[in-house]
């Protein structure tokens, strides 16, 4: 069973940034295609973000693209997503995700992902 640690959330000023890690201790993280997620009070699970097995892809929501990075680190196993310009509409838990099954590509669906994280706050208000 892959455990999932998110990590980097917190209070941010709008228009500042962060960055949030995904590390799987124990596992290797290469082995598996990743997504991030987000969740506002309210609102249904959305994908933010994904990364390809194979490191070719990698794939953002119309709502974060120019603003969100995602990157992978083989040789600390952890993913990242840089956030930069935050909005007020980027509060939400974040969540990363683990998919075995894909290889060249990724998916902004989370049904397509088995492994999931704790989630970790992030709060963009001035």
């Amino acid at each position: 069973q892959v455990q999932l640690v998110e990590s980097g959330g917190g209070l941010v000023q709008p228009g500042g940034s962060l960055r949030l890690s995904c590390a799987a201790p124990g596992f290797i993280l290469a082995d598996y295609a990743i997504g991030w997620f987000r969740q506002a009070p309210g609102k249904e699970r959305e994908g933010v973000s994904c990364i390809s097995r194979s490191l070719t892809n990698t794939y953002y929501a119309d709502s974060v693209k120019g603003r969100f990075t995602i990157s992978r680190d083989k040789a600390k196993s952890t993913v990242y997503l840089q956030m930069d310009s935050l909005k007020s509409e980027d509060t939400a838990v974040y969540y990363c995700a683990a998919d075995r099954d894909t290889w060249f590509t990724c998916h902004l669906a989370p049904g397509a992902y088995e492994y999931w994280g704790q989630g970790t706050q992030v709060t963009v208000s001035s």
